[in-house]
């Protein structure tokens, strides 16, 4: 394994920096000039590179045609594979399937198709080694996120592939792999935060937000993107080795990431609360070390947390109220935090039930429900989160709450209803998130609220607001059920429209005239409605303050939809077979029908 020292000048330190062999403070040049780059290998070759003898039998491959139907009338040309490689074979004599991101394809976005082929090889593993035949899943994660231009079917296909490697990762070993060069973030890089092992070499990245998107929405103060240093510093293969967010570090060989992989397997399973996104615990420790008021530089971290995810050894921070902005403006927004989170968990609990479990996060019980909601907190010490959006104590707040909702039902004869307000402007777009690992603090809910639904409690989300990108993937869309109010002020999306525009290099009045004929890109709900996610569009008077006529009929609603999830599967599986999903989900049934009938073929 080789290190490499962010402080080396000449020719070592450039060896070293591009993950060439130093010992001694001599360069095995040998080795560099016979080695074969990994990250230079297409999507195939890598999966091809991994698996015994190069034997891989590729499903829903290019011939098969299933080709994403949404982007020709965007005057992109589909890819027939859709921009990702599913292949199976044995890695080190264990069977097991590569699923592998084309990256040079639409930044390596999930979209409809490959969302489908990605969940639903996991879900097919998943039922092989239910059947006694483990069967381990690589994740060859190159990605920039959801696809823009598919925009709330990708959303959606972050939050089933998080479903369905959860449910594969107690029975064969989930290892994720970044190699570079476009690194794993967006919703996807979610999905790393779960796997069981996590392996990276010096060019690869991992975080949630790339420093484009971060300094789009907080200027160049906040992230600027043109410092390279500043980039693989703060997210950069070896920083997130040496924090404990990777597990192992290897240079860029396709020999050496088969090895690593191998052994990866190898290793088996991990027992149940040794995964990082379980160890809850160990996630409020790391952020109790920081106060946002004096950050510490991604330099100090390690020497703070340790390179294992476990308690740090840095103490307590003392915070002294809301943490200062590192420049004017910072936390600052043109609109008034919206407010109906607050007034909805408080009509449908009641005033006297909520309690703030943190500012930013309320809960309220009532004899068979608990509700909870983000609410915008303008002291909070991340000054990225003041607005509602989801940040680092939001997600510990979340899924330490929800596994105590869950321990607490363990004996009971009826697991109560765990309700999602939902008003979430996104998650937090800072410097100070993406060092500390928002990514994996959002790994963590999701796999508490993924816990709590498959111990039987039925998660029911309400949308009184927005529900923005990594915001709803954490809180509100791993729900059995999904309520909207059918409201103007209600906006469900991958990302908001100027973000999205900047990022697809179109205005927002094109965004907008794209979205009357692509249904997933559009901000409407009612148009969101018919795409096969929504158990019930509610009609209400006023959804910045409900009456109490539009409580009972959400009260009503999620009773109804609580019900309902009691007695259906406790996956998100059925989102495929609604009748929304029937009719505009063509694509992604095609993948689950063709996969499903190559998969068990010799």
């Amino acid at each position: 394994m080789t290190t490499t020292p962010t402080q080396d000048d000449g020719l070592l330190g450039t060896a070293r920096a591009l993950g060439a062999p130093v010992q001694d403070g001599r360069i095995d040049w040998e080795k560099v000039l016979t080695r074969s780059s990994f990250l230079e290998l297409d999507a195939l070759g890598r999966a091809k590179a991994l698996l015994d003898d190069g034997e891989a039998k590729v499903l829903c491959g290019p011939f098969d045609r299933l080709e994403s139907p949404w982007l020709a009338d965007q005057d992109i040309t589909p890819q027939a594979d859709d921009g990702l490689v599913v292949a199976r074979g044995a890695i080190g004599g264990h069977a097991a399937v590569v699923i592998s991101i084309d990256q040079a394809f639409q930044g390596g976005g999930a979209g409809e198709v490959s969302g489908a082929k990605f969940s639903q090889a996991l879900r097919l593993a998943a039922d092989e080694s239910e059947n006694g035949d483990p069967v381990a899943a690589v994740l060859l994660l190159e990605t920039g996120g959801v696809r823009l231009q598919e925009a709330n079917l990708g959303l959606n296909a972050v939050a089933e592939i998080c479903s369905e490697l959860l449910r594969l990762r107690p029975l064969a070993p989930v290892i994720g792999v970044t190699a570079g060069k476009v690194g794993c973030f967006g919703g996807v890089a979610i999905a790393m935060g779960l796997c069981t092992r996590v392996i990276v070499t010096p060019e690869g990245r991992i975080g949630l937000n790339g420093a484009s998107v971060i300094e789009q929405e907080g200027g160049p103060q906040e992230f600027d993107s043109s410092d390279r240093t500043l980039i693989w510093a703060i997210d950069g293969g070896e920083q997130r080795r040496r924090t404990g967010l990777a597990d192992t570090l290897v240079t860029d060989d396709a020999v050496e990431l088969r090895q690593a992989v191998s052994a990866a397997i190898d290793a088996g399973v991990l027992p149940e609360g040794e995964h990082r996104s379980q160890k809850t615990d160990v996630l409020q420790a790391r952020i109790d070390t920081i106060d946002p008021a004096d950050a510490p530089q991604p330099a100090q971290l390690p020497g703070m947390w340790g390179d294992t995810f476990t308690n740090p050894s840095a103490p307590k921070a003392n915070r002294r109220g809301g943490a200062a902005e590192p420049f004017p403006g910072a936390s600052k927004s043109s609109s008034r935090p919206s407010q109906r989170g607050r007034n909805w968990i408080t009509g449908l609990a009641g005033p006297g039930r909520v309690k703030e479990i943190i500012p930013s996060v309320l809960r309220a019980d009532t004899t068979d429900t608990t509700y909870l909601a983000v609410v915008p907190d303008p002291n909070n010490p991340f000054y990225r989160a003041r607005q509602g959006q989801v940040g680092l104590t939001e997600c510990a707040a979340l899924a330490q709450t929800l596994r105590q909702i869950a321990a607490e039902d363990a004996t009971a004869a009826q697991r109560r209803t765990i309700v999602a307000i939902v008003d979430l402007p996104s998650q937090a777009y800072g410097r100070n998130e993406e060092m500390f690992g928002l990514h994996q603090a959002i790994a963590c809910a999701v796999d508490a609220a993924d816990a709590a639904r498959i111990a039987g409690h039925p998660l029911v989300t309400l949308v009184v607001g927005q529900a923005l990108s990594g915001g709803f993937l954490t809180h509100g869309l791993q729900a059995s059920r999904l309520l909207a109010l059918d409201d103007p002020g209600v906006q469900i999306q991958a990302m908001h429209k100027q973000a999205a525009a900047h990022i697809t290099q179109r205005t927002v009045a094109e965004l907008d005239e794209l979205a009357l004929k692509i249904p997933p890109m559009s901000f409407d709900v009612k148009v969101w409605a018919t795409l096969g996610f929504c158990n019930g569009l509610l009609k209400v008077d006023n959804a910045e303050d409900p009456t109490d006529a539009d409580v009972e009929t959400a009260a009503t609603a999620i009773a109804t939809q609580a019900q309902e999830a009691r007695n259906a599967p406790t996956d998100l599986s059925g989102r495929l077979d609604s009748p929304g999903a029937r009719k505009i989900r063509k694509a992604s049934r095609a993948v689950r029908e063709t996969m499903t009938a190559q998969w068990g073929e010799n």
